[in-house]
């Protein structure tokens, strides 16, 4: 019923449907710099195939329970030095909160990343034998992956309201609350029109004295139900630039006088996500080769009034903060970090892990550190490759889908743990 804190809410090529590396393993391909106007022409690649899947132990709705088998060392998988000095640099910045935080995938308890942790900590020789002697790959489930893109877009804003700056960006509304389930009553969950709630808490408002509803969704929002509530932290100039910013779920606001505001998520109504781009491929709205960022952003230029209804069909809102740290910040609470950090499933991938995909499109494979979430990115092997910010992050982003093969690594007392005894964990 509601997406989780974020920085990739969900894959732009998906847009859509529904967040390092850009050489292939052991090649070394340069990648050109092409204009955001159109998604960047992919460059394709061969990828490794799969080890069969294991026998299913569980109901499959965590990796544990999907089933777990040990992949090949990392020194056999032609990974790239750069790409694992990058991902290593990540790696050590995610140790600092992976050791305490609670991992719901069933693989890995928080002791078990201390000892690679403390090696990555002084670690002097090269990167990749880090990987292959400090952490072992598995594979989890049937190992086939399914990659999109996210980036931090800028757009025009301003932290004041002046002439053609007239769209809201909103701070979190104290009416929103985040209500355990079982807090719930029958009436309550009739007015979430649904019967039941899976997840542990809800996002949503008070209805009467005792009573829960659901919040303001994006068209109440949008048509002024938070006005004069002194929310607006900011004002955008596009609400077409503004609706893709809030997919992404943090960007930049670039003020007439050059001045940069960076802006990253605090808060969502709690409504389901809907990819918009699904929605005008089902009714026939886009042509061949517009189902990506740049074709559905032309589409919604040419057709203003059919655009913001198709929007307003996705109900998800995001409120937002000024960041003024680092950033932009993923799950982890940490800066994500472009062509390095990548959002996943934590029900299948440990926040904090190394992930090594091989894929279609040359571009994403490599190593990454799944550092994020996103309310798209649901599932195992499938995650969302994070490429900065700017034009060339933009334009790789927004035609991102690739598909192949993953593995993740994993401590050594994790593999012991999970029954998987290998000679490669006594390297």
């Amino acid at each position: 019923m509601q997406i989780k804190p974020l920085v990739s809410i969900g894959g732009l090529s998906l847009l859509l449907a529904s967040c390092s590396t850009i050489i292939p393993p052991g090649t070394n391909v340069p990648v050109s710099v092409p204009a955001a106007e159109t998604a960047a022409k992919p460059i394709g690649s061969v990828a490794r195939e799969p080890l069969p899947a294991p026998e299913q132990p569980g109901d499959g709705t965590t990796s544990a329970s999907l089933g777990v088998q040990l992949g090949p060392n990392a020194g056999e998988l032609g990974i790239n030095d750069q790409d694992a000095s990058d991902a290593l640099a990540a790696f050590i910045t995610s140790c600092r909160s992976v050791i305490w935080r609670k991992d719901v995938s069933g693989l890995t308890e928080g002791a078990d990343w201390r000892e690679p942790c403390d090696a990555a900590k002084t670690w002097n020789d090269d990167a990749v034998s880090f990987f292959a002697t400090q952490l072992v790959a598995v594979q989890v489930g049937d190992g086939r992956s399914f990659a999109t893109g996210y980036f931090e877009p800028e757009i025009e804003g301003s932290r004041e309201k002046i002439t053609g700056f007239d769209v809201p960006v909103y701070a979190k509304p104290d009416d929103l609350l985040t209500i355990p389930s079982e807090d719930l009553s029958q009436e309550d969950l009739a007015r979430f029109n649904v019967e039941s709630v899976s997840a542990k808490t809800v996002r949503g408002k008070r209805f009467g004295e005792d009573g829960y509803t659901l919040y303001e969704d994006r068209a109440e929002i949008e048509n002024g139900s938070l006005e004069g509530r002194g929310l607006e932290i900011a004002w955008a100039k596009d609400p077409i630039d503004f609706f893709f910013l809030q997919i992404q779920g943090s960007g930049r606001l670039r003020a007439p006088d050059g001045t940069i505001m960076r802006i990253g998520y605090a808060s969502q109504n709690g409504h389901d996500y809907t990819g918009i781009g699904r929605l005008m491929n089902e009714r026939g709205l886009l042509a061949p080769g517009e189902a990506s960022l740049q074709g559905i952003t032309a589409w919604l230029r040419r057709n203003p009034e059919e655009g913001r209804k198709i929007m307003q069909e996705n109900k998800s809102y995001v409120f937002f903060q000024e960041l003024t740290g680092a950033g932009p910040l993923g799950a982890l609470g940490l800066p994500v970090v472009a062509e390095s950090s990548v959002a996943a499933d934590p029900k299948f991938t440990p926040l904090g892990a190394p992930v090594w995909i091989s894929m279609d499109r040359s571009e994403p494979n490599g190593m990454w550190i799944a550092q994020d979430t996103g309310g798209a990115i649901k599932g195992a092997n499938r995650f969302d490759t994070f490429w900065g910010a700017g034009e060339r992050a933009k334009a790789i982003s927004g035609g991102m889908a690739a598909r192949g093969s993953a593995l993740l690594f994993l401590p050594k007392a994790s593999v012991e743990r999970l029954g998987l005894n290998s000679e490669s964990l006594d390297q």
